[in-house]
């Protein structure tokens, strides 16, 4: 049991724990004249009528409990999430706004947040996050015959027996009202609000926690309740009484002193009483208290005849609930308040204005108030949106904010010292796989990636986890064991609780009084108990190791002795020679010059410590790559781009599984090292192989475009970004699947024609959104792609041909269409931080570069039929509705497949298709000795236009040839009709399939020109050459020298 109870993980010794101390404060004097007596908070251990009072201050923190030595446990982090926004009364008479506004401060909760932490929980249920132990606990408890009947838990829980023999009616009316959940109704909240005075206030709300403690308490140990319906409980009470209490004492205030104004907008101020940690959460345990912040919107004063600055209305206001919800009475106390977490904690004021917190946040915020607040949920007020918008840049980072692990990590580290001095290893809360740890899991990858995803926001732990799952951060496995470890340990946290109302989360001592907790648990005995006990905390040991171990403790090994002091020197070569390295002095003076550059000394402290941990781990993978130095160089190029972003460096320093994919990744490819240099955002996509290598599907692109749109409604250029994001991050995914040999050159262009199209669409939408407005009817307006796009040969770097064309007969429609392809165009080929989604070619449009950019579909027919040079039919067989209106598309369809078969005299058009053919030959010279794939004869452009010339001839007869299936399939087609000879349209259907394979592995080495060894390639230039000549009846007049 001991032993258990003291384990360690295999890291380190040190407890695995987060502690912030927050000293309690006492505010001298803040009390109204009062005539009930009041027990001190800290010695308080239940109560009872004839237990000795004293009277007592308001006290703001909570320093101590049951015994002067005990020390509170942290606020430290919390979250953040959506408030319910209200509109503000302007009605200033002074009797009317009083009443109007304590019952609009009421009504904040008790109307427009039932039921917050139920439905939050039950969100969690229906993710099924909660397997196993949470969704049958109450089942098998009953079916072993281990739950509690009333006179057990009666045994159990010191403070049940107090109360019952205090008030036995009252306890009575409790106890028989078990078989249905405890609530909160409408009527509790009436009589709240009739309360006259703040010491009716006070005993009402100390009579409403009793029953719903006492009821709460009682159905969870008889196995009526589950955490869920427990958190909620307590959430909703004290949800009720904060508002309620507010309420109240505003419209006390205000009798005398009349309703704050603000100075600049003129309108009635409340004060929003910010619920952080688990009540803004949600999941508030059974004898917690609450930490809380007070703010206000503006600056101003009150409009009354004795009138306060805003500020000390505020002041005087929070230091009221304060004492009605934290002092002790006769009849106990509603809730322990804590306001340590506001700025400047107790050293700064009760209230800040909006102006002054953001001013904190920006000027003095610390990375730990970034978790305090990313739980924080305004309870009261009318400006809650307003307040999230303030808090959200702060909590939230725009881009994968990788920093937040560091800022746990030194905080974790800093519980150590403390750790050493204290023994954690009993407290199911701080303790090693204790509750803050799961809390720590979840809100550091919401902090990581909550900026980039607003699905990941939500303020419960357990929905966080649920997010997690769904978005794939972190495996179903692991959640479902942390959803259980974590009801679990609430459990237990709870039945601590139970026994005496305390704010405890230490397991007993004493075998006594651990076999009773066990009995309440619903275990048969103590040593089952901490088996299972044990069982749970080592799943979170373990996943929290796997997030959080120390992962930038840089081994002190020969490498990183290298990477200290990069000297030429004779020990420093042999070593690199025996890695591999082809040139050791041209590599240690790179790292020299890295190491002596401006970029490199002026990087913050923590960035040049993880840059200097990187180096040695870089070393090592390249030499497990076949081409060691060119790999390192390619990882050091990346490594100082990104060294300014101290966010990338600590994603490879918090994730080392990721730098052997990476080396792998630019071994493979000198243009996938380039694109990963200029998009390391992209870093972020390693960390997940399995759906780094999994084949995407076209409708989940659409949707998950749709919802990261989404998440940025109102923002274009948040919007804009995203596209970016989407667009890179999946041309990313689908380099890592071809360099993995997963994709053919085919199957690749497939995608990444869709990928251009679903795009193309959701930002033509986009456009037109910020044109015309949200909710303006659809654009009667079409983009068509020509070349690669069109016929879905789109390679990584592949520019856009594209075509605009309407078919809108409005006076103003020319004007109208011709801004949103402008507007359009802009957002595709502009560079923004997040770079560029493509570069467009308009030439192809009606009349090229001179013509309109922006076509009719009448002008467009009439311009094919009757002015196009025969290369623009040529253009038009490759050609293909992409995106916008669906029946603008159809009709250009229609129109295409008129003009591909309108009769052509052959002679003429013969000509034109060889002198076009001779022409791009001359404007695209080839002095080298290689072959080039694309433009030398017998490369692609032959195949190319072969296939189009026997299109614009025979398919006014034949229209199977107008289909846009790609040179491939067409030149199967045209052998099945007899145009040309099987064998012929089959070797050359292979050379074109080589070309485009060898002409993607080139491009991927970083080659401009696609020009490979000439001879390896002369039977498929000779078939190609074979072809041309059965199509055209002649071999080339002018070009290249004869094949061989």
């Amino acid at each position: 049991m001991v032993s258990s109870l003291n384990r360690r993980s295999k890291k380190n010794t040190d407890v695995q724990a987060t502690v912030r101390r927050k000293a309690g404060r006492t505010i001298a004097g803040a009390l109204p004249p009062r005539s009930r007596i009041r027990t001190p908070l800290s010695s308080m251990r239940g109560f009872h009528p004839s237990q000795p009072v004293a009277s007592a201050s308001i006290c703001t923190g909570w320093p101590i409990c049951r015994s002067s030595n005990w020390v509170r446990p942290s606020r430290l982090f919390s979250s953040f999430g959506k408030t319910t926004n209200r509109t503000a009364s302007s009605n200033r008479q002074k009797t009317t706004m009083i009443a109007r506004s304590s019952t609009r401060i009421a009504r904040a909760v008790v109307c427009n947040q039932e039921g917050y932490a139920a439905r939050i929980f039950d969100g969690a249920r229906t993710e099924g996050i909660i397997t196993g132990y949470t969704l049958v606990r109450k089942g098998t408890v009953a079916a072993l015959g281990s739950s509690m009947d009333l006179a057990e838990a009666l045994e159990f829980s010191l403070y049940a027996r107090r109360l019952r023999a205090a008030w036995p009616e009252f306890f009575a009316a409790v106890t028989a009202t078990l078989e249905s959940p405890i609530g909160i109704s409408e009527s509790d909240a009436a009589a709240l609000r009739q309360a006259s005075d703040s010491d009716a206030l006070a005993l009402l709300l100390r009579k409403l926690r009793q029953r719903v403690f006492l009821g709460t308490l009682l159905r969870d140990l008889t196995g009526r309740a589950d955490l869920l319906e427990v958190c909620a409980a307590m959430t909703r009470l004290a949800e009720v009484a904060i508002s309620e209490t507010v309420a109240a004492h505003h419209r006390w205030l205000a009798e005398t002193h009349g309703n704050p104004i603000g100075a600049e907008s003129g309108s009635d101020q409340t004060l929003i009483v910010v619920g952080m940690g688990k009540l803004g959460g949600g999941e508030l345990n059974a004898s917690s208290d609450v930490d809380l912040v007070f703010v206000y919107p503006e600056a101003g004063t009150t409009d009354g005849s004795k009138p306060l600055a805003n500020q000390e209305f505020f002041e005087r206001l929070g230091r009221r609930v304060i004492a009605t919800l934290n002092e002790v009475t006769a009849e106990g106390f509603v809730f322990r308040v804590d306001m340590r977490l506001r700025p400047y904690g107790d050293a700064g004021p009760l209230c800040s204005s909006f102006v002054a917190l953001e001013t904190y946040l920006i000027a003095q915020g610390r990375t730990w108030e970034r978790y305090a607040w990313l739980k924080a949920r305004a309870l009261t007020g009318e400006q809650g949106e307003a307040l999230e918008r303030l808090i959200e840049p702060f909590v939230f980072r725009k881009y994968l904010d990788y920093d937040a692990y560091g800022g746990l990590r030194d905080v974790h580290r800093q519980i150590r010292g403390q750790g050493r001095r204290r023994d954690y290893a009993s407290n199911i809360k701080l303790g090693p796989g204790g509750i803050r740890e799961i809390e720590f899991i979840a809100q550091a990858l919401q902090l990581v990636r909550g900026g980039r995803e607003p699905a990941l926001r939500p303020r419960g732990t357990l929905p966080a986890l649920a997010a997690l799952a769904a978005r794939g951060l972190l495996p179903s496995a692991a959640v479902a064991e942390l959803g259980d470890a974590y009801v679990f340990l609430r459990d237990v946290e709870h039945r601590l609780q139970y026994r005496d109302d305390a704010q405890t989360h230490e397991l007993p001592a004493d075998a006594e009084s651990r076999s009773a907790l066990a009995r309440a648990c619903g275990f048969a005995d103590g040593e089952t108990f901490v088996v299972a006990l044990g069982r749970q905390r080592d799943a979170v040991d373990r996943h929290f190791d796997a997030l959080f171990g120390d992962a930038d403790d840089e081994e002190d090994d020969a490498f990183a002795a290298l990477c200290r002091d990069p000297v030429d020197n004779a020990l420093h070569g042999t070593l690199l020679e025996d890695a591999g390295f082809a040139d050791p002095p041209v590599l240690l003076a790179q790292l020299t010059r890295v190491r002596n550059s401006a970029r490199y000394m002026q990087l913050p402290p923590a960035s040049r410590r993880r840059f200097d941990a990187l180096l040695p781990q870089l070393l090592r993978v390249a030499g497990q790559t076949g081409q060691p130095q060119e790999v390192f160089v390619r990882l050091l190029v990346l490594l100082e781009t990104i060294s300014g972003r101290s966010a990338y460096l600590a994603l490879l320093v918090e994730h080392p599984p990721v730098l052997p994919r990476l080396a792998h990744l630019l071994s493979a490819s000198a243009w996938a090292a380039e694109y990963l240099t200029r998009h390391p955002i992209l870093l972020d996509e390693l960390l997940d192989s399995g759906a780094l290598l999994t084949e995407p599907g076209w409708q989940d692109w659409r949707a998950e475009l749709a919802t990261q749109l989404a998440a940025h409604d109102g923002d274009p250029e948040r919007q804009i970004d995203a596209l970016r994001h989407f667009q890179q991050a999946q041309t990313f995914r689908l380099l890592v699947q071809d360099l993995d040999g997963r994709l053919s050159i085919e199957r690749l262009a497939d995608h990444l024609s869709a990928l251009a199209d679903i795009v193309l669409e959701a930002t033509l939408k986009q456009s037109w959104a910020q044109l015309q407005g949200k909710g303006a009817p659809p654009p009667k307006f079409a983009i068509v792609g020509y070349g690669k796009l069109g016929g879905k040969e789109l390679g990584y770097a592949s520019d856009l041909d594209l075509v605009f064309l309407y078919d809108d007969l409005d006076e103003a429609a020319p004007q109208r269409y011709a801004r949103l392809a402008q507007r359009f165009n802009t957002a595709v080929t502009s560079m923004t931080g997040a770079g560029r989604l493509y570069e467009t070619d308009l030439r192809l449009r009606p009349d090229g570069a001179s013509g309109l950019l922006v076509s009719s579909l009448t002008a467009f027919r009439n311009y094919q039929r009757e002015h196009a040079w025969t290369w623009e039919h040529q253009a038009l067989t490759r050609a293909r509705f992409v995106a916008g209106d669906a029946a603008v598309g159809a009709a250009f369809e229609v129109e295409r497949e008129i003009i591909l078969r309108l009769p052509r005299e052959l002679a003429k058009l013969r000509t034109d298709v060889m002198t076009m053919r001779q022409r791009m030959y001359a404007a695209h010279p080839n002095r080298s000795k290689l072959f080039d794939l694309k433009h030398d004869r017998g490369g692609m452009v032959d195949i190319e236009f072969a296939v189009q010339f026997l299109i614009l001839a025979h398919a006014h007869a034949e229209r199977e040839l107008t289909r846009n299936v790609g040179n491939i399939a067409l030149l199967g087609t045209c052998a099945q009709l007899g145009l040309v000879p099987s064998r012929l349209a089959s070797a050359a259907a292979e050379a074109y399939r080589e070309y485009r394979r060898l002409q993607h592995q080139v491009r991927l080495q970083g080659a401009r020109e696609a020009r490979v060894e000439a001879d390896a390639q002369t039977p498929r230039r000779e078939a190609v050459a074979a072809l041309w000549d059965a199509v055209f009846g002649s071999a080339w007049t002018e070009g290249p020298a004869e094949i061989g």
